[in-house]
């Protein structure tokens, strides 16, 4: 199975699909939970089930291409590779940095008709929540703003989500992320879709929803 390299990820960031930023930026408004104890408004909640996407595989567990402390599913049709870190120092490796985490696995929408990916980034720190892990991951993207923080329970792990909006200088627009992250034995794990423009990060929200109803310990 192929890796994909820093290094390549490159000519993605022209094409406004790859990285996001690694420069701090100041949100306009941080909002923490939509609801009492973070749980989702009813019509979000309701949303988000409709969204389910249909199972197509898992990464993270044995034998899978992606080495991660967590397993979750996969939409049809979408395909994963490792992300193999560049030189250290080097402008490679710091495109595979946001915050707290390092850039690990990527799981392609292109084969199941979308553009983007959903990323999967893993930090070293053992001690970290997912809270924690979460706000560094998304203060070191672009420009964030807007962002809201919610509190969920999938099986026996506490997933902390993030939905949060980014501005692009050189499109001059704004598109829509999601985040979510779980901490575990072997350090916090952070899960994200972002997406070519709102239209294919909407489009890819099914994949999103489906990995973060299925995420467990690996």
């Amino acid at each position: 199975m192929a890796r994909r390299t820093v290094r390549g990820l490159a000519p993605l960031l022209l094409a406004a699909v790859a990285l996001t930023g690694c420069s701090s930026g100041s949100g306009d408004s941080v909002r923490t939970d939509t609801k009492p104890g973070g749980a989702p408004s009813k019509t979000e909640a309701t949303a988000d089930a409709a969204a389910a996407a249909a199972k197509g595989g898992t990464v993270g567990g044995s034998g899978s291409v992606c080495k991660l402390p967590v397993v979750l599913d996969t939409a049809q049709h979408w395909t994963a590779e490792a992300v193999v870190a560049g030189e250290p120092g080097s402008d490679f490796a710091e495109l595979g940095i946001q915050g707290p985490v390092t850039l690990a696995c990527e799981i392609d929408a292109k084969p199941a008709g979308h553009i983007g990916f959903l990323r999967v980034w893993r930090g070293d720190d053992k001690g970290s929540t997912a809270r924690q892990a979460l706000e560094g991951f998304v203060k070191a993207d672009t420009n964030p703003s807007k962002i809201t923080y919610t509190q969920t329970t999938v099986g026996k792990l506490s997933v902390t989500e993030a939905r949060y909006t980014i501005h692009d200088d050189l499109l001059d627009e704004s598109r829509p992320n999601r985040a979510f992250a779980v901490a575990t034995p072997d350090g916090p794990v952070v899960v994200h879709l972002g997406g070519l423009d709102a239209a294919e990060h909407k489009g890819m929200l099914p994949a999103f929803e489906l990995a973060k109803r299925s995420v467990r310990l690996g």
